[in-house]
């Protein structure tokens, strides 16, 4: 098993072995990305990777997955904004004794 050393953002450099690092690729763009469990502090590290670093880490061993960007990144909210006036009726409304059977009134 390789080791492999890696930069911790409070720790500074330690050594992983493959077992303990997760190569990521989004399938949607393409971009890769690497995460590990600090052994010093325990923090878990996420940090970009570009192809190279993607094709040296799974070259040594570490397990790669795929993962999608959430749906609800392509959604577009239709209707107007929430305002501030908005919420704070929404804020009044859940002070209310009556909150819910006012909430299920606006359901169609």
């Amino acid at each position: 098993m390789a080791l492999i050393r890696a930069t911790c953002s409070d720790c500074g450099d330690v050594e992983l072995r493959s077992r303990d690092i997760q190569v990521r690729i989004c399938r949607d763009n393409g971009n890769g990305s690497y995460l590990f469990r600090c052994p010093v502090c325990r923090m878990t590290e996420v940090k970009s990777a570009d192809d190279q670093i993607v094709d040296i880490l799974v070259a040594a061993g570490v397990r790669c997955s795929e993962w999608q960007l959430p749906a609800e990144l392509l959604e577009r909210p239709g209707g107007e904004a929430i305002t501030h006036d908005d919420v704070l009726d929404f804020h009044e409304l859940l002070n209310s004794e009556h909150w819910y059977a006012e909430l299920e009134s606006l359901q169609g």
